[in-house]
């Protein structure tokens, strides 16, 4: 440091081990790998991820990623194969992991997931307390408030009255605010979830609006819905919905409450609520039915993201580390998908977030508790729109459709069974009797799918009712924006938003073409300087210019492409995800039929999370009079909308 003392930047098991190894270490370190980044990808890296000291950048990428293997394993086999798939760009870990793995503070995992510990002061401030400590690590938060008093309810202790919900979400708001990820990497990325009975949800989606009284506002959370059938049943009737207070809802014979049951006990609780008079008049269900978790109760929330579905109780705040895996690595022209590959990356995969879990540094006792009882994880991927292009596969067609199936029973069946293989060594995780999959029901059976003929799930369904599993669940097809962009790949599953984008630098503006669409004009003798401005007239769509019909079929972005389409695939996959999937939804000119429309058809399909992001823009865009770029300078931004930890 700046007084000359040694700086701690790895931890001490971890420099022990570098240092035993170093030769076989150091022969292993390819740094021509770097240059594989492109000038992007490698700023997002300088930016946010390469260690410093005193500001100063001291390891390299190839650096970065041999940490990351170091700080995982710490037993040389398994260093160099992790160090070898990663340099090579097969697989990546999250944003927390890539940020911490191997350092003194090892905290690795993405996602935090808490229910409010009690309706009281003391519940309520031991909530915000682990909130702001998760967040001092680099976790971003979800919580479920449901079981908080609503405003104008009694209040026993005082003889008075609560303020409800709103005063108790600016608390985390200010939180939020003032405990960043990670010291400072970008503010805390707190998301809260309610479901539809409880009486303060109009002020509940109230809260992000710009106008309004500021008291009743709390811009800087995000807000989510956890949304039973019952409420979707009753919509689609035009029947009534009717609200309560979780202080009044509440079942004195079982100790429940609505938020603490789902199914058809849900829907007797609260239709004979109902009846006795107790409330005020005015996609949980999928959630639970199809989770692995629920042997161990209600699961009351998801993360900011909506791709983790974990249990949570007062005393366990549920945890998942993620890693993705980059599709275009198994994909090329003319030649079938590498489904062997993809199979043998995603058990190393699976090996390597699996023993995160016991090398990670966690924040709160509740979080180490609740990961070492069901050791969930969470592997997503990215870049199926560059696979898709690459095989020459527009998004909309049938194989398209199908090589989406296979790559998730895939990824599915490689992480199951690398799962049970090292349950045959060190045993189940602790709650694994009771579990769906310990009576023989895995995720395509609970959503009542027959997987192909592609992988032995017989063979392997029986060494499960033999040894287990040694993860509770397993794949979550995350948002991707920061390690996508480190990668070179398109996020996540998604559609490409647009075929041209501007990049900012310090030196001004680039527009950049997609790279699949600039090498096939090139090589069909296509590419111009007129063609280039047509498409920026055109805002990276291809349809208006004059190209070859199948070119126009395969470079839809989303915006053209229909996202009935986009939830059907998702449906398709999802008999795969045991977890859940950040499914954003884009629409030109959206309303209200349209989005009834796309909610209804995801929730009828079985989707557990029915949107995270709703992504809009007008028909027609102002009319241009030039398609000169401006001159301007900003910093390169690696940052997104989404919380940083679920970038994976």
């Amino acid at each position: 440091d700046a007084q000359g003392r040694r700086a701690a930047l790895l931890a001490e098991d971890v420099f022990v081990f570098v240092q035993a190894n170093r030769e076989a270490l150091d022969a292993a370190v390819d740094y021509s790998r770097d240059l594989g980044y492109d000038y992007f990808g490698f700023k997002t890296l300088e930016k946010s991820y390469l260690l410093r000291v005193n500001d100063k950048i001291v390891e390299r990428p190839q650096h970065m990623i041999m940490r990351v293997a170091c700080g995982i394993h710490c037993d040389l086999e398994s260093v160099l194969e992790s160090y070898d798939l990663m340099s090579r760009k097969l697989f990546t870990h999250a944003s927390p992991t890539l940020f911490n793995a191997g350092t003194p503070q090892p905290q690795m995992s993405s996602c935090f997931l808490l229910k409010m510990k009690d309706d009281s002061i003391e519940g309520i401030y031991d909530t915000l307390k682990q909130c702001a400590m998760i967040s001092k690590s680099a976790g971003g938060i979800g919580v479920a408030v449901s079981n908080i008093r609503a405003s104008g309810s009694y209040v026993r202790g005082t003889n008075g009255k609560s303020n409800g919900l709103v005063p108790m979400l600016r608390n985390f708001n200010e939180t939020a605010r003032f405990v960043g990820q990670g010291g400072g990497k970008r503010k805390g990325a707190f998301a809260m979830y309610l479901e539809p009975w409880h009486a303060d949800v109009f002020d509940f989606i109230e809260l992000r609006k710009n106008h309004g009284k500021e008291q009743q506002r709390a811009r800087d959370l995000f807000l989510g819905l956890w949304v039973p059938n019952l409420f979707m049943q009753r919509v689609k009737g035009n029947q009534d919905w009717t609200l309560f207070c979780p202080n009044e809802a509440f079942d004195q014979e079982t100790g429940k409450g609505l938020m603490d049951v789902w199914g058809e006990d849900f829907e007797k609780m609260y239709t004979r609520l109902e009846a006795e008079g107790k409330g005020r008049k005015t996609i949980k269900d999928q959630a639970n039915r199809k989770s692995n978790q629920q042997n161990l109760g209600t699961i009351h929330c998801s993360n900011l993201c909506t791709e983790i579905i974990e249990y949570t109780s007062a005393d366990e705040v549920a945890v998942c580390n993620l890693a993705s895996i980059a599709l275009p690595s198994f994909a090329s022209d003319g030649q079938p998908y590498d489904f062997q590959k993809l199979y043998e990356v995603t058990k190393v995969v699976t090996r390597n977030l699996n023993k995160v879990i016991d090398r990670n540094y966690y924040p709160v006792v509740e979080a180490r508790r609740s990961n070492m009882r069901h050791r969930p994880v969470g592997l997503g991927v990215q870049g199926f729109a560059d696979a898709l292009l690459m095989m020459k596969l527009p998004f909309e067609s049938e194989a398209a459709k199908r090589l989406n199936q296979d790559i998730f029973e895939t990824i599915y069946f490689a992480a199951c069974e690398a799962s049970c293989e090292l349950a045959e060594v060190q045993g189940p995780y602790e709650t694994y009797e009771g579990s769906p999959a310990s009576q023989g029901r895995l995720q395509f059976d609970l959503w009542g799918v027959e997987p192909s003929a592609r992988w032995d799930w017989a063979g392997l369904k029986a060494r499960i009712a033999r040894s287990g599993l040694r993860n509770s669940l397993l794949v979550a097809p995350m948002p991707t924006a920061s390690t996508a962009q480190i990668l070179g790949n398109n996020e996540s599953f998604e559609p490409y938003t647009q075929n041209l984008y501007v990049r900012r630098v310090l030196s001004g503006e680039f527009v950049q073409v997609n790279r699949h669409l600039l090498r096939d004009l090139i090589q069909r003798g296509l590419w111009s300087e007129e063609l280039r401005v047509q498409l920026i007239r055109h805002n990276g769509s291809v349809q208006a210019l004059d190209i070859p019909d199948d070119l126009k079929e395969l470079y839809k972005t989303v915006w053209e492409i229909k996202q009935r389409v986009v939830v059907d695939m998702a449906a398709d996959r999802g008999a795969f995800i045991d977890q859940s999937q950040s499914l954003n939804i884009h629409m030109v000119d959206a309303n209200t039929a349209k989005l009834s429309s796309m909610h209804f058809h995801g929730w009828q399909r079985g989707l557990k999370t029915g949107m995270y992001y709703l992504r809009t823009k007008a028909a027609a865009d102002a009319i241009k009079f030039t398609v000169e770029v401006p001159d301007r300078e900003s910093e390169p931004n690696s940052q997104s909308a989404t919380c940083l930890g679920c970038s994976a």
